[in-house]
């Protein structure tokens, strides 16, 4: 793992489909892996921002609430600014779906990380696509967060959408181009 941290770097809390290398990477290319992360009294939420249901992922997607006793697990990544941009713009911040907030997390090693996450404002609870819970599942087994937690997302009910998501076929692609690579 990186260290976390420098100049021209900035830290990023993951705790959706950023969780999964391959769905970060396609907008922001600097992105590399410096820790896994609890963040204490959050929960886990799905919403359609303003009622309406995302047209990248068709269903509710992810956001952080506060909520005490409870917690979220996540991925710390390691940023350049130079992809501060592309990740607001892949976070909808200047449509206001998301706004950025800073959240301070709990690293396995005991360290605690201030990092830049992002949170829904305005929005109806609403179950994700299968698609979209897939992309958080297939983060969250990829960079080994506690099983337990991995249980929970697996027991989150989808509204079972069945059309094509181009983004999860951008997805797919960049995963397989990766196994040719390293075959």
């Amino acid at each position: 793992m990186e260290p976390c941290g420098g100049d021209g770097w900035f830290l990023y809390y993951a705790y959706g489909s950023n969780l999964l290398r391959e769905r970060l990477l396609l907008r922001n290319p600097s992105a590399s892996l410096c820790a896994l992360a609890r963040l204490q009294d959050f929960k886990l939420e799905f919403g359609h921002h303003q009622g309406r249901t995302s047209s990248v992922w068709h269903g509710g997607t992810a956001t952080i609430v506060q909520s005490p006793g409870d917690e979220v697990w996540g991925i710390v990544w390691k940023m350049n600014t130079s992809n501060l941009s592309s990740l607001d713009k892949q976070e909808g911040v200047q449509d206001g779906i998301y706004v950025p907030i800073e959240v301070n997390v709990h690293t396995e090693a005991g360290k605690v990380l201030t990092c830049r996450s992002y949170q829904m404002k305005d929005y109806v609870c609403g179950p994700p696509s299968p698609q979209y819970k897939k992309v958080i599942c297939m983060g969250a087994e990829q960079n080994g967060l506690p099983t337990d937690y991995q249980k929970k997302l697996e027991a989150i009910e989808t509204n079972n959408y069945a059309g094509p998501v181009p983004i999860m076929e951008e997805i797919e692609a960049a995963i397989k181009a990766k196994k040719i690579k390293s075959a």
